[in-house]
């Protein structure tokens, strides 16, 4: 009978090595990208103001992705048309915001400046990002 040393591992709590992990590769050179989101009321309003945007991007040769049409926030608001008898009766209103986005990569100087002075109709908000 064979007597076993303490000092012997069994196969059972033996534990595994793990193979080397693959190293991530490395992310490849960032790209400056100029991200302009465009919210208005009215749909047609901003769908000028967007072809506007994108004819001085395309003036100035640059790449454009978009416009990528982003969900519309609807807020709605039920108000009492009356305030003492006819409690029951309501109206109902909502505004819809309606939202574009353009990403302008590589952007020049040069494009930067033209689209800081372009005149958009009243109604347009634009938020521009530098990425």
């Amino acid at each position: 009978m064979a007597v076993k040393s303490t000092t012997e591992k069994s196969p059972k709590t033996l534990k595994r090595k793990r193979a080397p992990r693959a190293k991530k590769a490395a992310k490849s050179e960032v790209v400056p990208k100029l991200r302009i989101r465009v919210r208005a009321y009215e749909h047609k309003i901003l769908d000028a103001s967007i072809k506007q945007i994108l004819d001085t991007a395309f003036r100035f040769d640059a790449t454009v992705q978009g416009p990528i049409p982003l969900p519309t926030e609807i807020k709605k608001y039920t108000v009492n048309r009356s305030s003492f008898v006819y409690k029951n009766a309501r109206e109902q209103f909502e505004m819809r915001v309606h939202k574009r986005l353009i990403d302008i990569i590589n952007p020049t100087p040069k494009l930067i400046e033209a689209l800081t002075n372009l005149s958009l109709p009243s109604g347009v908000t634009i938020d521009v990002k530098m990425l």
